[in-house]
């Protein structure tokens, strides 16, 4: 049987249920299958990578992919967001907007280097989404994530802030580099 196909099949689930999110949330309130497509989306972002990995198809088409897939999937949440809870979005508008600014340098950066987004995965990424999860859940779930969506967006900005110091480091686009410290291992051995 061949499994080569799942890893993009997960990609593209997400792709698939990030509309769905903003559908849900459109009326101004969200059902709990918004909680439950969520989580799921999440959870295909995890597994996407690692059975990639395990299955050797990871490659910079399907990291690519798989960023774009999760920026479509935090857009729709962001505007459910406003739609559902735009009070919270508003009480928390000093850090968001600072994620947001961060974000843009983050692509600007990229896009002037590379001429594409970066794709790093990094472990700061991975904290970050962790965060974007309890906060959805939080802000969903229970009506209640002030504090979730602060933390989150500090953690979000030192990932942006990583990876703008990463693509100033490293020479050449590379996707899947762990951290800073991995960028500059790499640095060292391009430039060696």
């Amino acid at each position: 049987m061949n499994l080569t196909y799942i890893p993009i099949s997960l990609v593209i689930l997400r792709f698939l249920i990030a509309p769905f999110l903003l559908w849900d949330a459109i009326d101004g309130k969200t059902s709990i299958w918004f909680i439950v497509a969520f989580v799921v989306a999440f959870l295909s972002d995890i597994f996407d990578g690692i059975i990639a990995r395990k299955l050797s198809v990871s490659n910079a088409q399907l990291r690519q992919a798989d960023s774009w897939a999760d920026l479509t999937l935090y857009i729709c949440v962001v505007e459910a967001a406003w739609l559902v809870h735009g009070e919270v979005v508003i009480a928390c508008r000093l850090p968001l907007l600072i994620l947001l600014a961060a974000q843009l340098m983050w692509w600007l950066v990229n896009l002037v280097k590379y001429g594409k987004g970066a794709s790093y995965h990094t472990y700061s990424a991975k904290l970050w989404g962790i965060t974007l999860l309890v906060a959805t859940v939080a802000l969903f779930g229970f009506n209640h994530a002030v504090t979730a969506i602060w933390i989150s967006c500090i953690v979000g900005t030192i990932h942006s802030i990583e990876e703008i110091a990463m693509t100033l480091i490293l020479p050449v686009w590379k996707h899947d580099v762990l951290s800073i410290f991995h960028a500059l291992k790499l640095r060292k051995v391009t430039a060696g």
